[in-house]
């Protein structure tokens, strides 16, 4: 219900056995080179929630190295914690208690398939034989089946709704499931006719609402009737709208929506499903971003507050009694941002988290009886706050004039002058980038480096314009929007035109390609994390639960159905313009990845090495679309790091723990053994 915020990872600090690999910029005056380890490793304690009758708190801590849930009483100390789940293959990285306390339930796939499986565990039990944990049970206990968790009842607290697509890989059907047994019930059947991908249901646990995929990429808000559906609310392929939860006498239901030629910036509406009247109720005050968020009380069944994220996030409360509670909260934690998650039932305890750009975070417990506010922990307590770099939020003109949105994070204790610096798009690309704590960012920049993260256009929450801007310019305008940003910092003196390195992963992973493949010039070398290198292969290869979106990939991308759209994405696939690379390339990618197949880092391998250009490579064999192991992680960003010191001249660690090194070893790749194989 309320919006997170994603604690990043941390060990303990070590500073003297690191020397820096290059003279510039000159480490006396940047601060003590941080561990990468304290940023991106395990963090000690994280995902604190309270159990819906406040008993319990349970939280994600290393079990054995690997991040695992534990459970301790409301007043015991976090050391008096036993832990209930105990996956040595992948850390369980999302969990969430059940209705009425009982059991706590997550989802884990295998190697990073993304074919997620359910989970539960009732942390009362005792442990199971011969184990330090009670008994772990697969509620869904399929293979290559993805299952969708679509509502967890409040009046019915042992059932679950969720989708399943064993029966067709592209739709998943509605099943009601029982938490105790797993024991399932077909609720409603899907198909590729019915093209249903959400199912929507009010505050009295009836189902009331489904929406709609079409065939032309239109989509459609249904009303779920006995006899079948009725549709409602109807918007293009470029257009935008959502319920958010229905009100509280249950007949109107808010909507986030976009729909017309009015409404560049969305909206939140109350949206009648029976006369299909439409009420206004808010868009953005100040005119500049798309509608965020909106919490909403489940006792109250009332707004709290609204949220939208410019260059910071804004609230706009609605409840005078959180805004009271939020006001004395700030007074008590001056010069952090924080945020409500996670009430007990009741809505009495919250769980608080306090962050900044420069502070990875601290979590509270907050009491709204007795205004008090209590320390619990920080995830990532050894991260030298002092020597972390301020974020900053920028704009530029790019190419055709568009103004970019984006964010500077310079590295302290230097001059911001003639500076190397590293461009990181995010993915997506129908994302964006936001303020706060960036593990990436204060990483890089702790080794001399400035980081531009820049919203380009298709980037979300700067309106409709902003996205559509963004439709078939894969490769072109969206790279200018990267490119631009370089040479606003080159003319600001702050970067160093001879050393500019770009570096992301999904469409960054691209557009690090893209931009070493269309600009070669710009670029000093590139770290192209589970990017794609041939938009055709891409979109033929993407999973069949992405059924109905493919629509929206080829009108925004380019159509390969079509000779003009095939030759379109023929000439944004950097892998067609590989000559044209010269700047060092590091390609890291997970064999399993489902989203953006191990063919699109090896065809660009092939390509680069057919042509004697030297190339690394990484593949991590138990891993998907982004690295979840943290042995994995830090082996690729040891590698990332002496790359980008080699060719851009900023500092490096050379120490790493001897299993990361064996790590490295084990998923570096020799080019001349990579076989194209589909």
């Amino acid at each position: 219900m309320m919006k997170t915020v994603r604690f990043l990872l941390l060990v303990l600090l070590i500073q003297q056995a690191f020397t820096p690999a290059f003279s510039q910029p000159n480490p006396q005056q940047l601060p003590a080179l941080v561990d990468r380890e304290l940023f991106f490793d395990n963090p000690e304690i994280a995902g604190s929630q309270l159990s819906p009758d406040g008993k319990f708190i349970s939280f994600t801590k290393p079990y054995k190295g690997v991040m695992n849930v534990w459970v301790k009483k409301f007043d015991e100390p976090f050391d008096a914690a036993r832990p209930v789940t105990a996956d040595q293959a992948r850390p369980v990285r999302s969990y969430f208690w059940s209705r009425d306390g009982k059991y706590i339930l997550y989802v884990q796939d295998k190697g990073g398939d993304e074919n997620f499986n359910i989970y539960a565990v009732n942390p009362s039990e005792a442990n199971a034989p011969g184990m330090e944990v009670p008994e772990n049970r697969d509620l869904t206990n399929l293979k290559g089946v993805r299952v969708l968790i679509y509502s967890v009842p409040k009046s019915n607290p042992d059932a679950m709704y969720v989708g399943l697509n064993d029966r067709d890989p592209a739709w998943h059907d509605l099943y009601k499931m029982k938490i105790s047994t797993g024991e399932r019930e077909l609720i409603r059947q899907n198909s590729a006719e019915d093209r249903i991908t959400g199912w929507i249901f009010d505050w009295d646990d009836k189902l009331r609402l489904a929406s709609r995929s079409n065939m032309d990429g239109t989509n459609e808000l249904l009303r779920v009737d006995e006899k079948g559906f009725t549709p409602i609310y109807e918007t293009n392929v470029f257009e935008q709208a959502y319920p958010v939860a229905f009100q509280k006498d249950n007949k109107r239901f808010y909507m986030v929506t976009n729909k017309g030629d009015d409404r560049d910036l969305s909206q939140l509406v109350l949206f009648d499903p029976e006369t299909l009247k439409e009420e206004f109720i808010e868009s953005d005050p100040m005119k500049r971003v798309d509608f965020g968020d909106a919490a909403i009380s489940e006792v109250s069944r009332e707004i709290i507050f609204t949220s939208y994220e410019d260059e910071k996030e804004r609230l706009y409360f609605k409840d005078k009694s959180y805004e009271a509670d939020y006001n004395l909260i700030k007074k008590e934690l001056p010069g952090v941002e924080f945020y409500f998650s996670r009430p007990t039932a009741d809505e009495r305890f919250w769980i608080i988290g306090a962050y900044s750009d420069v502070d990875p975070g601290t979590t509270y417990l907050y009491d709204r009886m007795t205004k008090k506010l209590t320390f619990q922990y920080k995830p990532r307590p050894n991260i030298p706050v002092k020597d972390m770099a301020p974020m900053t939020a920028i704009r530029y003109k790019s190419s055709d004039g568009l103004e970019i949105p984006a964010y500077l994070t310079l590295p302290k204790g230097v001059e911001a002058k003639n500076l190397p610096l590293i461009v990181m798009p995010h993915g997506g690309p129908w994302g964006r980038s936001g303020w706060g704590f960036n593990s990436y960012a204060q990483f890089l920049a702790n080794r001399g480096y400035a980081v531009l993260d820049p919203n380009f256009r298709a980037s979300t929450g700067y309106g409709k314009k902003f996205i559509d801007a963004g439709n078939n310019e894969w490769g072109q305008k969206m790279q200018d929007d990267i490119t631009w940003g370089v040479k606003y910092l080159v003319d600001q003196g702050i970067a160093d035109p001879k050393r500019i390195g770009i570096m992301g992963g999904s469409y960054g992973g691209y557009a690090t390609l893209a931009g070493l493949a269309f600009t070669p010039d710009v670029y000093a070398c590139g770290v192209s994390i589970v990017g794609p290198s041939n938009l055709i292969t891409l979109l033929n290869s993407i999973p069949p639960y992405w059924e109905s979106i493919r629509k929206v990939f080829h009108l925004r991308m380019g159509d390969p159905g079509t000779p003009e759209g095939l030759a379109q994405l023929e000439k944004q696939s950097p892998l067609n313009s590989a000559t044209r690379i010269k700047a060092p390339l590091l390609v890291v990618q997970g064999a399993n990845d489902p989203r953006v197949n191990k063919f699109e880092s090896d065809q660009i391998v092939v390509a680069l090495r057919e042509r004697g250009f030297a190339v690394e490579y990484i593949v991590a064999p138990d891993e998907g679309h982004g690295f979840a192991r943290p042995v994995n992680n830090m082996a690729m960003l040891a590698a990332a790091e002496k790359f980008l010191a080699k060719h851009l001249g900023g500092r490096y660690q050379e120490s790493m723990k001897p299993e990361v090194a064996a790590r490295l070893k084990e998923i570096t790749v020799d080019p001349a053994s990579v076989e194209l194989k589909k």
